[in-house]
């Protein structure tokens, strides 16, 4: 297993950054209720890549795939350490698809409609996994289960629950709530929660 709890010497932090609670509970929170997802849902990539992919979630866990112990920091004020997350890492998925040089940004899209953005380079970090299992169990619906996206370098509000696909962007776009005065970058240790 890898873990990257140490990420935050990287941001010039402590491990739980300013503003934050440490809790060993996992809440739930999201815009909506949990979407139901169809059990014949295929992960979608599209954009500005070399080969747009549209594969089954039995074929998407089928490429390489690692567990890694993360940080979770909630924007709402909470972390929880330890989590230990399995999936495919985002460069992974990249590198399948083939990003084209214009690339320079990338919107995450979910089964209820959400969306969020960062940038090509935030993504392209080992850290950020579609993740499945959490603590050796399939994630659960109300976690995003069938599949998530986990940031641990920002806020978890970039990581979509019940991930459906990736567009890779030429130009920046900003996600459901971004556009409703949330931070574009949402580091923790600068606590950049609003825009």
């Amino acid at each position: 297993m890898k873990d990257v709890t140490d990420l935050h010497a990287e941001f010039d932090g402590e491990r739980l950054p300013p503003g934050q609670r440490e809790t060993s509970r996992f809440p739930v929170l999201s815009k909506g209720g949990t979407p139901s997802v169809p059990n014949d849902w295929s992960f979608e990539v599209w954009g500005a890549v070399d080969e747009e992919l549209s594969l089954p979630f039995e074929e998407f866990k089928a490429l390489p795939s690692e567990t890694q112990r993360q940080d979770f920091h909630c924007v709402t004020g909470w972390s929880r350490f330890d989590c230990e997350f399995r999936g495919v890492t985002f460069p992974t998925l990249a590198d399948r698809a083939g990003v084209r040089d214009d690339a320079v940004h990338v919107m995450f899209h979910a089964h209820d409609g959400y969306t969020t953005n960062l940038t090509l380079e935030d993504c392209m970090r080992e850290e950020v996994l579609f993740t499945w299992e959490l603590d050796g169990e399939p994630l659960p619906a109300d976690h995003g289960g069938p599949l998530r996206v986990v940031t641990p370098h920002r806020y978890a509000y970039k990581g979509a629950k019940w991930v459906s696909g990736v567009e890779f962007l030429t130009e920046p776009e900003r996600g459901y709530w971004e556009k409703r005065g949330y931070s574009n970058t949402a580091n923790p240790w600068n606590e950049e929660r609003y825009s």
